[in-house]
């Protein structure tokens, strides 16, 4: 089987690709490379790797005809850069996304990388029967996109939880690794919306997911997932309490609202009861993270 990684040299797609790989696909990645290429050097001489520099933008049908799934995952991610550069996100992660999918025949599958972030911040249990209430550019972009995936036939969305982990192709803006990260050099968290609730999921697990969706795709395409665990679901105020328990810090609670406005209780119910299960605990991801900070000096282009 012929898999194409759309952002395949990012914080997920290296990773996922590698996955893809030891399972014996032939994979081919689209990159721009805008992060560098380290992440996947490691992966030049494997027999069944390929590499395509280009900007997702400027996808062409040849890029995609001899392929089985894509894995679309190519994205402006998080709000910071979205609203650095509200044009790029709106190009990427819409148009670009609308441009793939018209490339696509009828019996090609792509499953595509969307967020728990479009629920917004109603404070309510969401599951996917409720409405999307994006509030940012980033999850207004991604709801967007998905909208147009889920007009192909043979289609998934995943709806991730707030991802966090160590990965080759490093993100120290995801809320996890940057509360870790904080805690470590600042030796304190400023929280803002303490109470506000949020979901996570280590990134080994978000890569069973998709692992998940090859093994099952006659019964999943033509739906939409939330992914992640019930027993992740944590203020944020409940995150640091975490890691105050595992790094020296102080927790400073602040009454100014963030600007990243998102509050839910999410169900897993619905990829649960395909099997999906997350291995990964909320400490163990936060043990992971301080070894990796305890030599890794993120970098100012793309980490905060």
């Amino acid at each position: 089987m012929k898999i194409l990684v759309t952002g395949g040299a990012g914080y997920i797609g290296n990773f996922l690709v590698r996955k893809l790989l030891a399972e014996g696909y032939q994979v081919t990645i689209i990159d721009s490379f805008q992060y560098g290429t380290s992440a996947i050097l490691d992966l030049v001489n494997h027999p069944k790797f390929h590499v395509t520099e280009k900007d997702i933008r400027n996808i062409e049908k040849s890029d995609i005809q001899d392929t089985e799934f894509i894995f679309h995952l190519a994205a402006v991610s998080g709000l910071p850069a979205c609203r650095k550069d509200t044009y790029t996100a709106q190009t990427v992660n819409v148009d670009a996304t609308r441009k793939l999918v018209k490339l696509l025949s009828p019996d090609q599958i792509i499953i595509y990388a969307s967020t728990t972030s479009l629920y917004g911040s109603s404070g309510k249990k969401r599951d996917e029967k409720s409405t999307p209430e994006p509030l940012s550019q980033y999850s207004q972009t991604k709801y967007q996109a998905e909208k147009i995936i889920m007009e192909h036939h043979s289609s998934v969305s995943l709806r991730f939880a707030t991802l966090f982990g160590v990965s080759a192709c490093m993100r120290t803006d995801l809320l996890v690794n940057n509360f870790v990260y904080r805690a470590l050099t600042d030796r304190s968290l400023v929280v803002f919306d303490p109470l506000s609730v949020r979901t996570y999921l280590h990134l080994k697990d978000a890569i069973s997911a998709y692992l998940l969706v090859l093994r099952l795709i006659s019964k999943m395409k033509g739906n939409i997932y939330n992914v992640g665990t019930n027993s992740l679901n944590f203020s944020k105020l409940d995150l640091a309490r975490h890691i105050q328990n595992l790094i020296d810090c102080e927790v400073y609670q602040s009454h100014l609202t963030d600007i990243d406005k998102r509050n839910f209780i999410i169900s897993y119910d619905r990829i649960n009861s395909l099997g999906f299960k997350s291995i990964v605990s909320l400490d163990d991801g936060i043990k992971e993270l301080i070894k990796l900070y305890s030599f890794y000096r993120p970098d100012e282009n793309r980490d905060v």
